[in-house]
């Protein structure tokens, strides 16, 4: 059965708090895993969230500050460890490959896992597969940052209607999405587009063409909220977001689902962000994340 969601592994940002870890989000997307931004503590968090190795094939950074990559160099040694049975590969922005390289070869380990590094330095299409394409956009952040989005292709949805009207049922439905026409009936007379899901994972940034692109008609939304609105200049100055921030870019782009984390220390009570967010206008479903949440990705429309 596919699997669809965000398990969320830390959301504090740049220091810990006793119930908040260091970054970490694992996206499970049917087979396939994606890890992004593991901070320092991630491969304690992933056991805690009944995470293993063998679920990654493939870690995002979106930039180089410690938060957001101290946990490479032991996910890394743990996926070799593990012994895990696929590549997997790594994305970061290439003007940070010397710290990609620090952290994978902190200490010394024996490999036994192919790592294929695939670095961003640009806008555009990182990966393509047969379920998604993953795309990266620059951020606005005083160190080179990129958010990622990954995209399913548009399908199509059977009407039963249409089949029956034209006397199509069993085996011959099956034929007629493989082949595209059935005795002069073609697939788009029987059936209409499906939109493929969208995944967008925005952290460190001030507001930016990049984070509006992003966004842009995502299902589910993953981005930063370090601040609360009445910090907008310690936002602005630090390359950050404010909760009312994130959640007006997610009320624009027509955001589904939109999940806020990577909190600063110095708030204790979560329930404000939420307040400041529905504020801003946002109406869709929202949360606000703490460490070892599950999120599942809204159903298909």
């Amino acid at each position: 059965m596919s699997v669809r969601e965000l398990v969320v592994l830390g959301t504090a940002s740049q220091v810990p708090t006793r119930h908040r870890n260091h970054n970490g989000y694992l996206l499970r997307w049917d087979g396939e895993g994606i890890l992004f931004d593991p901070g320092e503590g991630t491969q304690r968090q992933m056991l805690r969230a009944g995470v293993a190795a063998h679920d990654l094939n493939r870690i995002c950074v979106t930039h180089f500050h410690g938060d957001h990559s101290l946990g490479l160099a032991g996910v890394i040694q743990r996926i070799n460890l593990d012994k895990v049975p696929h590549p997997v590969t790594a994305h970061y922005p290439r003007s940070g490959r010397r710290f990609f390289d620090r952290l994978r070869y902190a200490t010394a380990y024996r490999e036994t896992v192919e790592i294929t590094e695939v670095p961003v330095d640009a806008d555009g299409v990182i990966a393509a597969t047969e379920t998604f394409t993953l795309e990266a956009r620059r951020l606005s952040h005083p160190v080179e940052s990129y958010g990622y989005r990954l995209i399913e292709p548009d399908g199509r949805r059977m009407l039963p209607g249409r089949l029956a009207a034209h006397g199509i049922k069993g085996p011959d439905v099956g034929r007629l999405q493989r082949e595209g026409t059935l005795d002069g009936v073609s697939l788009e007379d029987v059936s209409e587009v499906r939109r493929g899901q969208r995944f967008a994972f925005v952290m460190d940034t001030r507001l930016c063409d990049g984070v509006h692109a992003l966004a842009e008609g995502c299902d589910m939304l993953v981005i930063e909220s370090t601040f609360l609105d009445e910090d907008v200049e310690l936002a602005v100055e630090h390359g950050h977001l404010t909760a009312g921030q994130a959640a007006g870019v997610a009320r624009d782009a027509g955001v589904r689902h939109l999940v806020l984390t990577h909190f600063s220390q110095r708030y204790s009570e979560p329930d404000e962000f939420e307040r400041q967010a529905r504020a801003a206008g946002f109406e869709g479903e929202l949360t606000v994340a703490h460490d070892l949440l599950r999120v599942p990705v809204p159903k298909r429309r």
